[in-house]
This record gives structure tokens, sequence and C-alpha cells, in this order.
């Protein structure tokens, strides 16, 4: 399969079966144990994030661009605290999630703006771009690609998580507990924790913090860079 078909499957897989999959995840209804489990991984990754922008206490008036944003779980609560949001996502249905959300959250506020965009096509500068749980839909060397294009969008700061590739990991993954579902209809990729590094360093980051989120279901490593 060619990146470019991969990009195809994953913007078919959520405006249909997968849309209704994960924007259950994403929300608050009931789910099966699988689901509940990768909404609390997510959550915390999201919790993680929010918790390091707010301990800067420069939030009021920073723009963010929330690439891969899915149905707002990041860029609403930005959005609130004063950031000036941007996000997007491949999807239609999960921008159309996105601002259903925003509007009961938010009411009629312009912020966040939301657009369907796939990452290669985002322009614009932002003091800190942000991509959640995205690279897992990138093989090796579009995932390196990816992480130079963000980094020139952002001006200060880039945080990007994705799922790490170790030996214990590839192996879940080999028997199918890594990622399981029947809905799952798109290819999960891992990446090396030092690829990723490499990749930042070669951009002009440096590595400020980091954290990982492990669950039974959702493994992500997410780190922050800023300009080095």
């Amino acid at each position: 399969m060619t990146a470019l078909d991969d990009k195809t499957v994953v913007r078919d897989y959520f405006n249909s079966t997968g849309f209704d999959r994960w924007r259950r995840i994403y929300g608050n209804g009931d789910v099966n144990k699988v689901q509940l489990d990768i909404r609390v991984g997510h959550q915390k990754t999201v919790d993680t994030v929010l918790a390091w922008l707010k301990a800067d206490a420069n939030l009021a008036g920073l723009t963010i661009c929330d690439a891969g944003c899915g149905v707002g779980s990041l860029s609403i609560p930005l959005a609130e605290l004063g950031a000036v949001v941007f996000a997007s996502d491949i999807s239609e249905k999960m921008i159309g999630e996105a601002k259903q959300r925003a509007q009961a959250e938010l009411g009629q506020s312009t912020n966040p703006t939301f657009v369907v965009q796939d990452l290669e096509t985002l322009s614009g500068r932002y003091h800190t771009v942000i991509c959640l749980d995205v690279m897992i839909h990138y093989p090796q060397d579009k995932a390196m690609e990816m992480i130079a294009h963000l980094s020139s969008l952002a001006e200060s700061r880039l945080l990007i998580s994705f799922a790490p590739k170790t030996l214990g990991y590839s192996l879940l993954k080999k028997i199918g507990d890594f990622f399981p579902g029947p809905s799952k209809a798109t290819r999960a990729y891992l990446h090396r924790e030092s690829d990723v590094v490499k990749a930042l360093q070669a951009n002009g980051w440096k590595i400020e913090r980091n954290a990982m989120t492990k669950t039974r279901f959702y493994f992500s490593r997410l780190l922050e860079a800023t300009r080095a």
C-alpha cells in the first residue's frame, strides 16, 4: 500500500465506520471495555498537554495549530483557556462533530477555527503546533516528512505524540492485541523514539518535556520540542 493509499483509506475510514467508533470513544457515552481503555489513554495525553501549557501561564492570545484535531478534544479546552486555535482534520465528519461540540461548549464563538484539511497542505505560522496520535497513520518516511512540514509552521514549539516502536509493542501489535477491534480499517505504524527525536533535531528543535501514557490498549509517547 502506498502512502497515498494510506491517506485515502484513513480519510474514507474516518468519514464512515471509523467516525462512529471514534466519536463514541472521544465522547462520554457508553462504550465497550477496549474503547473505554483507549478513551482514558487518549484523554491522559490531552490532559498532559493542557497541564504543560497551563503551567507556562501564557496561553491567552497564543496562536496554536491543532493538526489532526479529531472531534476537538484538545482544541475546545485550549480556546476556553484563551488561546487562538486553528484546528484541522482530514475527516469532514470529524470536523462537523468538532464544530457541534464547540458550539455546545463555547456558544457562537468563532474560536477555534475548524477546517477540513490534511497535514501535508497545512500552511501559516503559529506560536505552537500540536499533533496528537496522528503519526500512527504514517509510515516511517512520510512521518519524518510530516515532522519537517509541521516544523515549518511552528515558530516556538512543537508537540507531537506517537506510538513508540519497541520489541514488546511490536509483538503485541503482531498478535492483534495492540490495536484491537473489528472496525479498525487502517494500518497502524509504530515509530522509534530515537528516529522521531533525530527528525526534530534536524529541524532545529530540542526536547523540553516528554511523557508516556500507557493503558492496556493505548500507548503514546508525547514530546514537547522548542527551538534550539
